[in-house]
C-alpha cells in the first residue's frame, strides 16, 4: 500500500505520457531530419528525458509536502492515500531523486547540470512560496510545466545558435506548439483554482478565485481559450503540421464545449469534469504530433531504418 501511495504522490500515471511527449517532440518537431530511430537510441537524450521526468516526480512529491493540509480539504481521498507515505519519507524520496538527477546530468554535459538545478529549485520556490499568489503562481506553474521540451530543444539547439537562427521557421514552429500548450496548461491551472477554492481559501492561497471570485476567474479563462486560436492559426495557415490541423480544428470543437460548460458550472464536480476536458486535449495533443509526420507509423520499421 505504502508503494502504491508513493506512486500516487509522483502521480506515476502522468509519467509515461511525459516520456511519449518528450520523444514524439523529438523525433517530429526538433529533430525531423534525424532517423526515428537514432533519436530512440540516442543515450544522452535518454538522460534528459529521464532527469526530467525524475525532476517533475519530485516536483509532486514537494508540492504534496507542502499542500498537505490544503488537499485533506480539497482531495480527501487521495490525501489519505497519499498519507501512508510519511512526510519524512517524501522528503527523503525527494532529496534521493533530485540527487540522482543531478548525477546523471553530469553523463550530458555541465549544461545539463546547470538546467536541472535551476528547474529543481524553480519547482521548490513555486511549491514553497509561488503558488500561494494570483497569477504569477498559475503562469509559473504553466513555464515550469513546458520547460522539459526546452531542455531537449537546447540538447540539439545551442543558446548561440537559436539566438543568431531566430528567423528559423522551426524556431517558430516550435514557439507556436509551446504557446498553445502553455495556454492549455495556463487554463488548466485556473480551473484547479476554481476546484480547490474552498481549501485555498482555509490556507490562506491568494487565488484569483479567492480574491476577485469564480465570475472574474471565468472571464479570463474565456480570454485565455480565445487566445488559443493566435498559435493555432499561425501552425495550420502559416506552417505545414500535416494532418496535426485536424487535431486543432478538434479542440475548437472541445473548447466551444468547454466554455459553454465553464459559464453554466458552479460547483467542485463541474470544475473536475472541466479540468479533465482540458487534460484530455493536452494527451490528445501528444499522441497527434505524430500526425506531423505520420508515414513513420504507416510504414513502421522502413522508416525507423531508412
Amino acid at each position: 500500500m505504502k508503494i502504491i501511495s508513493l506512486f500516487s504522490v509522483v502521480r506515476g500515471y502522468n509519467i509515461p505520457i511525459i516520456i511519449l511527449a518528450q520523444y514524439l517532440s523529438a523525433i517530429f518537431i526538433l529533430s525531423p531530419k534525424t532517423r526515428a530511430l537514432d533519436v530512440i537510441l540516442d543515450f544522452n537524450l535518454f538522460i534528459i528525458v529521464l532527469a526530467s521526468t525524475l525532476t517533475i516526480a519530485s516536483g509532486y512529491i514537494i508540492n504534496s509536502f507542502y499542500d498537505s493540509q490544503k488537499d485533506l480539504i480539497n482531495k480527501p481521498n487521495k490525501t489519505m492515500l497519499d498519507r501512508l507515505v510519511s512526510q519524512k519519507t517524501k522528503l527523503q524520496v525527494y532529496f534521493g531523486l533530485n540527487f540522482f538527477v543531478f548525477l546523471i546530468a553530469t553523463l550530458v554535459s555541465w549544461r545539463a547540470v546547470f538546467f536541472f538545478s535551476a528547474y529543481i529549485f524553480l519547482i521548490w520556490f513555486y511549491s514553497h512560496k509561488i503558488k500561494k499568489y494570483p497569477i504569477i503562481g498559475n503562469i509559473t506553474a504553466a513555464l515550469l510545466a513546458i520547460l522539459p521540451f526546452f531542455a531537449i530543444l537546447l540538447y540539439y539547439q545551442k543558446i548561440d545558435s537559436i539566438l543568431q537562427n531566430l528567423n528559423n521557421e522551426k524556431y517558430y514552429v516550435i514557439f507556436a506548439h509551446a504557446s498553445f500548450l502553455f495556454l492549455l496548461i495556463l487554463i488548466r491551472e485556473m480551473i484547479k483554482d476554481l476546484e480547490n477554492i474552498i481549501g485555498d481559501l482555509v490556507q490562506n492561497y491568494r487565488t484569483i478565485p479567492v480574491i476577485l471570485g469564480e465570475s472574474f476567474s471565468k472571464k479570463v479563462i474565456t480570454f485565455l481559450v480565445l487566445c488559443t486560436v493566435i498559435p493555432v492559426y499561425i501552425l495550420i495557415e502559416i506552417y505545414d503540421v500535416g494532418y496535426m490541423d485536424i487535431y486543432f480544428y478538434a479542440s475548437f470543437v472541445i473548447l466551444i464545449f468547454f466554455l459553454i460548460k465553464l459559464w453554466k458550472s458552479d460547483s467542485k464536480e463541474n470544475y473536475f469534469l472541466l479540468h479533465n476536458i482540458i487534460k484530455f486535449i493536452i494527451v490528445a495533443g501528444v499522441f497527434s504530433i505524430v500526425l506531423i509526420k505520420p508515414s513513420v507509423l504507416v510504414h513502421g520499421r522502413d522508416v525507423l531504418a531508412i
